[in-house]
């Protein structure tokens, strides 16, 4: 009922996170989806413009993503006032279907783009939710899964000057983002209600040739 799609504005491409609110939504979804991969050449990276999000939101709810996704790669090239006309937008678009996401891996940039996503919360009027970014269960698969992104990016372990995630991006327990979000309850009590906003789970279908 959810995914990343690449999302493209001007020069600048992104994964944002997109959720089904209902049936509806997932049709959305399934739509953006498709666009990604058949409206693009067979060079560049699947991907949708921006401005195809503004307008096929029907019962979709959207994130702001990771310090990786479209918006943290606008942070990181000095982009603030476009991505702050970028949030208007989306808060004009989606209403209370688009969150501010607040994540705490000790990534680079983690930090500062926190402290703007706090911000522009406040200047803006955009609810924050926690998140946590899971690409294996338990802590210690970190290695693992750190060998498997070289193999991606046809790297070495032993290379400094390379992609490196930390080792903060296994399935945290409840207690866990508790504690690791304590000074921002309402960013948690987002996180809690936010499944409570779905009304839909996908049924099994015979195959259509």
């Amino acid at each position: 009922i959810g995914t990343q799609i690449h999302f493209k504005y001007k020069d600048t491409l992104g994964l944002l996170p997109i959720y089904a609110l209902s049936e509806i939504g997932y049709k959305r979804i399934i739509e953006l989806s498709s666009m990604s991969f058949l409206n693009n050449d067979d060079i560049s990276e699947p991907h949708v413009n921006f401005e195809e999000l503004l307008n096929k939101n029907d019962d979709i709810a959207i994130f702001s993503g990771t310090v990786f996704g479209l918006f943290g790669v606008l942070f990181e090239k000095g982009k603030f006032l476009e991505i702050k006309e970028l949030y208007s937008k989306l808060k004009l678009n989606f209403g209370d279907r688009f969150y501010l996401e607040i994540q705490r891996h000790n990534d680079s940039n983690e930090l500062g783009f926190e402290k703007f996503n706090l911000n522009k919360s406040l200047e803006l009027e955009i609810p924050i939710i926690a998140t946590n970014e899971v690409f294996y269960i338990d802590k210690n698969m970190y290695e693992a899964h750190d060998a498997l992104i070289c193999i991606k990016n046809k790297t070495y372990v032993s290379e400094k000057d390379r992609l490196k995630l930390t080792n903060q991006h296994y399935l945290k327990s409840d207690t866990e983002m508790s504690e690791l979000f304590n000074d921002l309850p309402e960013a948690l009590e987002n996180n809690y209600n936010f499944p409570l906003r779905c009304s839909y789970r996908p049924l099994f279908s015979n195959p259509i040739l």
